[in-house]
This record gives C-alpha cells, structure tokens and sequence, in this order.
C-alpha cells in the first residue's frame, strides 16, 4: 500500500536582511533569511506539510506553534515530529519530490546536492530518492520576481 501526500509553503523575505537564510537543513547564507517565527526554510516546511497529508495529519502550524513557543525553531526538529507520524501508522518515506520557485537565492549545484544530502538524511533514504527542482518562474509570481520564495513537496510512503 503507498499513501502520497502533498505539502506548500511560501516566505517573503526578512526587511532587515539580519536573518540567516536556511533551506533544505542547510544554511546558505548568514543574511536575507526569510520571514517567519521559525527559521523560515520553506522547504522542510513545505515537506512536513506532504508528510503529515499522508499521514492524515494536519498542517505544520498545528505542531509547530508549539514548539516555536518552547524556543524551538529549527525546521529539522519539526520534521522530527512528522517522522514519527510514519512510524506510528506503520510506514517510511519511500521517496521526497521537492520544486521551488524564486528568483533568489541562485542555488548552486553544490548547495543543491547539501540540501539533498540533509533532506536524505533526516528522512531515512537515500540522496538518489529525494529530487530538488528549482524554477524562476519567468517572473510572473511574486517568488519569481525576488519577494520570496515557494515550495512545493510531494512524498510517497510504503508500508513496512
């Protein structure tokens, strides 16, 4: 049996820049971070929100104003919490689809191969079953014209 879920998220940037930009589990810079209680990495938010879809669970605010209220505001700690949704249903995350449209930051290879390393890691699998597409959108959104960034997640689960 496999379940799919879907998850989105988005973040304007941070006004003052002072902010460390964090995507994937991976610091790409010590500034222009992204707005948000959290670290603001929309891509482990917008995975969590794929996970716990298949889980049938709820949204990431559901969990994470909590833990956000306790001080904590990594986004791995967060999907800490949606790893053991799997666990507790009986399944694991077989493969994580991840696409991202903005116009910055520009991803290098090397970074890009980082959050795939950090996503791998933190879901249990294998670089080779997590793909990272990244897409300006030619300028037709808010992301795609710099004001901040999309993502957009897609996990499959299998039962164990």
């Amino acid at each position: 049996m496999v379940r799919i879920g879907y998850g989105t998220d988005s973040h304007t940037f941070e006004d003052t820049g002072d902010k460390p930009l964090v995507l994937g589990g991976v610091k790409l810079s010590e500034r222009n971070g992204l707005r948000a209680n959290s670290d603001g990495d929309v891509i482990l938010h917008a995975l969590f929100n794929a996970v716990s879809q298949a889980c049938g669970g709820e949204s990431l605010g559901y969990y994470a104003d909590n833990l956000c209220k306790k001080g904590i505001t990594d986004s791995k700690e967060y999907i800490k919490v949606v790893l053991k949704m799997v666990s507790e249903i009986g399944y694991k995350i077989n493969n994580i689809g991840i696409m991202v449209e903005a116009k910055k930051p520009r991803i290098s290879f090397g970074d890009n191969k980082k959050m795939k390393q950090s996503i791998a890691r933190l879901a249990g699998i294998t670089e080779k079953d997590v793909g990272i597409t990244f897409t300006s959108g030619e300028g037709l959104t808010a992301f795609g014209r710099g004001e901040g960034v999309l993502a957009q997640a897609v996990v499959s689960l299998v039962k164990c």
